[in-house]
């Protein structure tokens, strides 16, 4: 099974992965987005360790659960052949309905099929007023903008 656009990334292909991959985390499937990744994956998420696409479903099942209302936005950072570097911001609320923006960078490993090998991820999570959101839903054609840094 392939996965386009596959390494070797150029600047177009590389953004064009980043996109698929901010379009897919966007739907909140777990078993969509894990099917971008090879079966025996690693992944570092702060500090969790999770292994193979079945822990990768399991992990994002529950992360949906707890992160209600997600919605991300990536942004291409540096890029080589087989490799990708990300930086990104989702915002989201808990049950309580307190709302928070998660800040991150995410360096990515791809195989020669174009599924990803391997995920590190670095978050920060800051408490935000409802009010502050900056982040509704799936990215618009016409919403270019990069991301702020606050």
């Amino acid at each position: 099974m392939n996965r386009p656009p596959l390494p070797p990334f150029t600047l177009e292909t590389a953004r064009q992965k980043v996109q698929a991959a901010e379009d897919a985390w966007n739907t909140r499937d777990p078993h969509r987005v894990a099917l971008a990744y090879t079966v025996d994956s690693v992944w570092r998420n702060r500090d969790e360790f999770v292994t193979g696409r079945e822990d990768i479903e399991r992990f994002l099942s529950h992360k949906w659960q707890r992160e209600l209302d997600y919605a991300l936005r990536k942004e291409l950072w540096a890029f080589s052949d087989e490799r990708i570097a990300v930086r990104f911001q989702y915002e989201w609320h808990d049950a309580s309905g307190r709302w928070w923006r998660s800040y991150g960078n995410e360096l990515w490993a791809f195989a020669p099929d174009g599924l990803m090998h391997r995920r590190e991820a670095s978050i920060n999570d800051v408490r935000i007023d409802s009010s502050d959101r900056r982040i509704n839903g799936s990215r618009q054609e016409a919403d270019a903008t990069p991301l702020p840094l606050h």
